[in-house]
């Protein structure tokens, strides 16, 4: 009888640490104060591993429903949390108006999500100085990163230029725009903004890439790193590019993902896994790698991927969530 209660007392108390280390998840950042850039740090309790989302672009024309699916779609999938790889309003705009509702709209529907959700920012919602004020207002920091059990998170900005060159970027953006509506006659692959690296690649500041510097060898032992970003930030040479962290990143596992160009894309590079992200909800180039969907990981040992087609993500009616 004294066995059998002591291996009770035993069991018991394993299970009150094991119950006591789920209901902890690990989640660490260099926030200290100020609006952060998710929009909570309440987690749900884990298993052994743990299962994280990503929606890919919005914007380039938003089609409307598409999005507010995915959220309902997403909250059947259950992740313990979602990430984004930016473009997450029409933007462009100067007039603060605007970009409240544009704002208020995605956050709205957001809010719906029954998990917490991590902003990045794309060309679209970083276009120019006035769009950066209003991300620091609502968001706060640009860029960022966090570890959740043990996995590390890298969330860059692809859209960091310095203010002189944003404004050029911004007007010749603006032009090309005007050819895209039949303001102007012309193609867009002629324009001043196609033409520059920033259009395709984006690019970093020295200050960005030394502070995630910091970050990696503050956090050399974790067990991942994922890389998201929304412009493909390796496919720009030079130092502004990725470069500089693919040398720290080389001797460790890691995954890059990133979005900007719709369309569905995988390589191997550096012996990783690069993902280039679709659509949920954004404008849709001709292309068979076009659709809409949402991306599931699940962090075992090693993260397992698989895109979901929203098409196919049905609810007990055999129908896409309405």
């Amino acid at each position: 009888m004294k066995k059998a209660l002591q291996f009770f007392l035993i069991s018991l108390l394993l299970w009150s640490c094991q119950t006591e280390k789920k209901s902890q998840p690990e989640f660490v950042h260099d926030i200290s104060e100020g609006p952060t850039p998710w929009t909570s740090s309440a987690f749900e309790l884990e298993e052994d591993y743990f299962t994280f989302a990503i929606i890919a672009d919005l914007a380039g024309g938003e089609r409307p429903g598409v999005y507010s699916t995915a959220v309902r779609q997403l909250n059947r999938l259950d992740p313990t949390f979602v990430l984004s790889v930016g473009d997450l309003i029409e933007g462009g705009s100067h007039d603060s108006t605007i970009l409240n509702q544009e704002w208020d709209s995605f956050e709205a529907r957001t809010a719906q999500l029954n998990m917490p959700f991590f902003h990045l920012g794309g060309n679209h919602d970083l276009t120019n100085l006035v769009m950066r004020d209003f991300w620091a207002d609502r968001f706060g920091p640009r860029y960022y990163y966090f570890k959740y059990e043990n996995v590390l998170f890298l969330m860059l900005d692809s859209e960091d230029f310095e203010d002189d060159r944003m404004m050029e970027i911004d007007a010749a953006r603006a032009e090309a725009m005007k050819v895209i509506r039949g303001e102007v006659e012309g193609e867009f692959e002629d324009t001043a903004y196609a033409q520059m690296i920033e259009s395709e690649a984006g690019g970093m500041r020295q200050e960005q890439i030394d502070y995630f510097k910091e970050v990696l060898i503050a956090n050399s032992d974790v067990r991942w790193t994922f890389v998201l970003m929304h412009k493909p930030l390796w496919k720009r040479e030079g130092n502004k590019g990725l470069g500089q962290l693919e040398e720290l990143l080389a001797t460790r596992p890691y995954t890059v993902i990133n979005g900007h160009l719709h369309t569905m894309s995988h390589r191997i590079r550096n012996e990783r896994d690069y993902i280039m992200l679709g659509t949920t909800g954004g404008y849709q180039p001709k292309d068979s790698m076009a659709f809409d969907h949402v991306t599931l990981v699940r962090m075992d040992s090693v993260p397992v991927i698989t895109h979901l087609k929203m098409e196919g993500i049905l609810d007990e009616t055999g129908k896409v969530p309405d």
